[in-house]
């Protein structure tokens, strides 16, 4: 066996939950390659499937980890079926998980070098893996060994970029004196978060239209009464719609996909 050396560090993003050893035992794969590699857990709490949500979290916490990081994340309801197993290289870090669009946050704000698909079953833990644990079976090895040096074009066969899967979400549009945007997620406080990205409205005065409601946008949540609807930029950069000291979710029932109308006025 080689010598085992320090390596990059690896996250693991999962909806996989902490009642069951699913995650443990993705843990132990990657032991199992290089027992010195540090692990960070991004959140195992993603709703079961729920890609949109594991997208969000994944491009929210990338630019936080130090460069060449191995990202390896696992929301994957195509799992067993012709979806490809990938691994990705950017300039500033590496993802690891299936390619149905999970990938396409981070890929949309992070130059991508290459990609390969997980062909080469030399770096999964088994040349057999089970039809429904890819997580355990190839995932989280082949990201062990990606972290402990190994080339990316060894792990399998080159892909084209542009044919990695898009998740489907409405981009921005932006017109004069609006831009129209999409519900990318509602986090766990209920906020409404969109893709409308805080920097296009520093400075400027602003509210948002959603669901024949205008909302005015704030600094804070505590600069609306409590109970009162209210939009602002959250602490990850996009535009988002809260209810101060409540949930903009229970209050409006909106699905992430609804229509957000953000409108400046002087």
């Amino acid at each position: 066996m080689n010598e085992v050396l320090p390596g990059r560090l690896v996250t693991l993003l999962s909806d996989f939950g902490l009642q069951d050893v699913y995650v443990g035992v993705m843990k132990g794969a990657i032991a199992q390659v290089n027992p010195s590699l540090t692990i960070v857990d991004l959140t195992h709490q993603i709703s079961p499937q729920n890609i949109a949500a594991g997208r969000f979290h994944l491009l929210n916490a990338y630019p936080y980890f130090p460069k060449e990081t191995v990202h390896v994340a696992v929301v994957d309801p195509g799992v067993g079926s012709e979806r490809r197993a990938i691994a990705i290289q950017l300039q500033d870090g590496f993802l690891v998980g299936p390619d149905n669009g999970l990938f396409s946050g981070v890929l949309d704000q992070h130059l991508a070098i290459a990609a390969v698909e997980l062909t080469n079953s030399n770096y999964w833990r088994t040349s057999e893996p089970s039809a429904t644990f890819h997580g355990r079976d190839i995932f989280a090895p082949v990201g062990a060994h990606l972290a402990s040096g190994v080339p990316l074009e060894k792990l399998g066969t080159a892909i084209d970029l542009a044919s990695l899967k898009q998740f489907p979400l409405a981009s921005c549009i932006r017109t004069e004196g609006a831009i129209a945007g999409t519900i990318q997620h509602i986090d766990h406080f209920g906020n409404l978060i969109t893709n409308i990205p805080g920097y296009e409205i520093l400075n400027k005065n602003w509210s948002v239209a959603i669901a024949e409601l205008t909302i005015l946008g704030k600094q804070t949540y505590a600069d609306s009464p409590p109970g009162s609807l209210l939009a602002l930029i959250g602490s990850h950069g996009w535009v988002e719609i809260a209810v101060s000291g409540g949930s903009a979710d229970a209050q409006l029932h909106l699905p992430v996909g609804s229509s957000v109308q953000l409108v400046f006025y002087a």
